[in-house]
C-alpha cells in the first residue's frame, strides 16, 4: 500500500468527518495516511507521497480558495500520481446534482485548476442551523429558501450518504494498491 496525503478543507466539520472515515478505510487496508487540514498545508508537498486525496467544502457557493491555490501550485505533482478530489456541498442533496459530472461545484473547480484527478466524487453535506452563527444561519437559510431546502431555524439534517463514502473509500484503496 502507498503513502497517502489526505488534504481536508472543512468549516463546520462535515468534510473533516468524511476525511476521518476515508482515512480509517485507507489505514485498515494498509495505507500510511497523513491527514492535513488545508490551513496547515502550506509546507506540505504532495510529491512526498505516493497518492493524494483532497476533500473540499463549499461555503456560499465557493470552493475554499486555499484548495484552489494548493491544487494550482502542485498540479504537476498531483497529475503525476494517483489522485482524487471530492467536494462536500448541500446542493448534492438533489439527485440531479449528486454526481461529479452534474455537480456545479465540482465542474467549477475543475475549470479553475490544471490538476486532473483520476477519481472524482461529491457528497452532500450537513445542514445544522443551531450550530451556525446568526449571519451564517441567515445567509444559509436564504440560500436554502432559494433552492427549496429546509429553512426552519432548528433544522439539523445530515445529507451525507455514508454508503457512498464507503464505496469511494474502497475505490481509493484500489488506487492505492496499484
Amino acid at each position: 500500500m502507498k503513502s497517502v496525503l489526505l488534504l481536508c478543507s472543512s468549516t463546520d466539520g462535515q468534510t473533516r468527518k468524511i476525511c476521518d472515515r476515508l482515512r480509517a478505510i485507507l489505514q485498515d487496508a494498509g495505507a500510511a495516511v497523513t491527514l492535513t487540514m488545508i490551513e496547515d498545508a502550506g509546507p506540505v508537498s504532495p510529491a512526498a507521497y505516493e497518492m493524494a486525496v483532497i476533500g473540499a467544502r463549499i461555503r456560499y457557493g465557493k470552493t475554499d480558495a486555499r484548495v484552489i491555490a494548493y491544487a494550482g501550485r502542485h498540479a504537476a505533482a498531483l497529475n503525476a500520481m494517483p489522485s482524487a478530489f471530492f467536494s462536500v456541498n448541500i446542493v448534492a442533496r438533489k439527485p440531479a446534482k449528486s454526481r461529479p459530472d452534474t455537480n456545479p461545484y465540482v465542474q467549477a473547480f475543475l475549470r479553475r485548476v490544471a490538476w486532473r484527478p483520476r477519481l472524482l466524487e461529491v457528497f452532500a453535506g450537513k445542514l445544522d442551523y443551531p450550530r451556525y452563527g446568526a449571519l451564517d444561519r441567515m445567509i444559509i437559510r436564504f440560500i436554502m429558501w432559494l433552492t427549496d431546502g429546509p429553512t426552519a431555524a432548528d433544522t439539523v439534517v445530515e445529507y451525507t450518504d455514508w454508503q457512498c463514502v464507503e464505496a469511494f473509500g474502497r475505490k481509493l484503496c484500489a488506487a492505492a494498491a496499484q
